[in-house]
């Protein structure tokens, strides 16, 4: 049965005695690999790492404010332009593919470098998704074709925006955000090569505090196009259609909304 213990008062324990092989080493190498960058966003310390479980420092949570956010936002912009070596690609220390979803039931997440973006969205993340749906009878034949649409546009590169791979958390909607007092701690992560749109995607998809503001120290330190803000829906695709898969209701709407707009 998966569990979440706290073990001792400066160390916080996830454990699972039924999670996959390797999900745990998978999470603790993403942590490293975001940790290894200077003036980066913080994440917890690993202190101890084993099949069934993980040993994080145990974080102190504190209200968050705008200078928080703010500062959140540029460390969010430096770990992004410290690069990884693909699209796809997983963090040093890990091969193959990783994890992605809740501890009691993660899913299967497609790391295979690939040197374009709409590629690896359209191969490792929207048609995986897909399939998983129907599987689940989530989806039903008749939604195929709107994400099919979209899997095409991308795969043709229309999205591409010539930007490099972003070294990104993967995973940071606002609950992945931990507000301490020294700041944001992000936290949780499936940590891969990816777009540093999915990161902010993600951020505003479920409402993070002060996300303004974080925007704001992000785009201090690194600018984005124009046209970035008409992307985020595209990016908020995937984490809403893996949500239809785990929870159903109307995260199956939502998904399809977002694909058709897309098209």
């Amino acid at each position: 049965m998966a569990e979440v213990l706290r073990k001792g008062g400066d160390v916080f324990r996830k454990g699972s005695d039924t999670a996959p092989a390797g999900y745990f080493r998978w999470e603790a190498a993403g942590l490293a690999w975001l940790a290894d960058v200077p003036g980066g966003v913080a994440v917890p310390r690993v202190l101890d790492v084993a099949e069934d479980h993980l040993d994080l420092e145990r974080l102190t949570f504190a209200n968050p404010d705008p200078l928080m956010a703010e500062a959140f936002g540029t460390a969010l912009a430096h770990t992004h332009d410290a690069g990884a070596p693909a699209y796809g690609s997983p963090p040093a220390g890990w091969d193959g593919d990783g994890f992605l979803g809740p501890l009691a039931e993660p899913l299967p997440l497609p790391c295979r470098p690939v040197a374009e973006w709409g590629e690896f969205y359209a191969r490792q993340r929207i048609l995986p998704t897909l399939r998983t749906g129907l599987d689940r009878g989530v989806y039903r034949r008749s939604d195929v074709a709107v994400f099919e649409a979209v899997a095409r546009r991308l795969d043709a590169g229309e999205f591409d925006d010539g930007a490099p791979p972003a070294r990104i958390h993967g995973d940071l909607w606002s609950g992945n955000v931990a507000w301490t007092r020294r700041g944001g701690v992000a936290i949780d992560p499936a940590a891969h090569g990816g777009h540093r749109e999915t990161d902010l995607a993600m951020l505003a998809l479920f409402g993070c505090p002060h996300l303004d503001v974080v925007v704001d120290g992000y785009l201090a330190a690194h600018r984005l196009d124009a046209q970035w803000r008409q992307r985020v829906p595209l990016h908020q695709l995937h984490p809403l259609m893996l949500h239809a898969v785990l929870f159903g209701g109307a995260y199956i709407r939502q998904s399809i909304e977002h694909a058709r707009r897309y098209r």
